[in-house]
């Protein structure tokens, strides 16, 4: 039985899609469909100050493009950046230089906060709705996000990966509002550094007549930005059945030295 047949057996979903025309709420929930992120790098809103893009001089080359792959460099000549933000930025472009496996921080099981979730690739993200919460779980890694409808803000949140996700339905939109977050994440897959006054808002709406899935995201935090940016991520709907298991950091070390990131390991037992 796969984890998401288990959640669902356990939670009351909200009514299909056809029977919410009356209040216009979204369901992006299902038993068999997901919803798969259409690009590992965020794209830039219009008008938007200036976001983290790669350097020209070292250009990005994915897997799959009939040349050899290489990591992201991130272009430090950004306006919009402070210089915490550079430094850091720097660290992981001089590891680039030096030869070093920098891969995504989910590619090395390792939670991956708000918004950089909305970049998780290769696996898909399921839905599961219910009157009081929202929970998004990525199935490679079975990375969960838990959104509470309709209440405020701890008055001091505890940061932790994920930090507080609190949303509403604006009509068709489900608006997520995230603070609360260590600093032990990045906001994008080039490891832009932040703090934990990071504030995130989602919003989450379907297009192109449900087959796709879009989140208009604003990111403020002043000790990485001068001023907040907004960007865009895509995912497509997808029809592979229930949710399936599946545990990245069994898979093992691989072929590479990934001491740059090693795979989380527990301190003590669970057991």
């Amino acid at each position: 039985m796969s984890v998401f047949t288990v959640l669902a057996a356990n939670v009351a979903f909200v009514p299909a899609a056809g029977a919410q025309n009356a209040n216009r709420i979204p369901d992006f929930s299902s038993m068999t469909d997901s919803w798969l992120a259409m690009g590992t790098d965020f794209k830039e809103a219009p008008g938007t100050p200036a976001i983290v893009v790669n350097d020209a001089d070292h250009p990005h080359v994915g897997n799959g493009q009939g040349k050899q792959s290489s990591f992201r460099f991130a272009d430090l000549n950004n306006p919009n950046l402070t210089d915490f933000a550079k430094q850091g930025l720097k660290k992981t472009n001089d590891e680039v230089l030096r030869g070093k496996a920098v891969f995504s921080r989910e590619a090395r099981c390792w939670p991956t906060g708000v918004p950089t979730y909305d970049l998780n690739q290769a696996q898909p993200v399921y839905f599961i709705q219910t009157p009081k919460e929202v929970v998004m779980i990525w199935q490679l890694d079975h990375q969960v996000r838990h959104i509470y409808l309709d209440v405020p803000h701890s008055k001091n949140p505890k940061p932790s990966w994920y930090g507080e996700s609190v949303g509403h339905f604006e009509g068709d939109t489900l608006v997520v509002d995230t603070i609360g977050q260590n600093t032990q994440t990045y906001i994008d897959n080039y490891r832009t550094p932040h703090s934990e006054k990071l504030h995130v808002v989602e919003r989450f709406h379907l297009t192109n007549g449900g087959k796709t899935l879009q989140a208009d995201i604003f990111v403020e935090d002043p000790a990485t930005y001068k001023q907040p940016v907004r960007v865009i991520q895509t995912w497509r709907r997808v029809q592979q059945g229930p949710m399936v298991e599946s545990s990245c950091a069994e898979s093992g070390p691989g072929l590479f030295n990934f001491d740059v990131e090693p795979i989380p390991t527990a301190n003590r037992p669970d057991f």
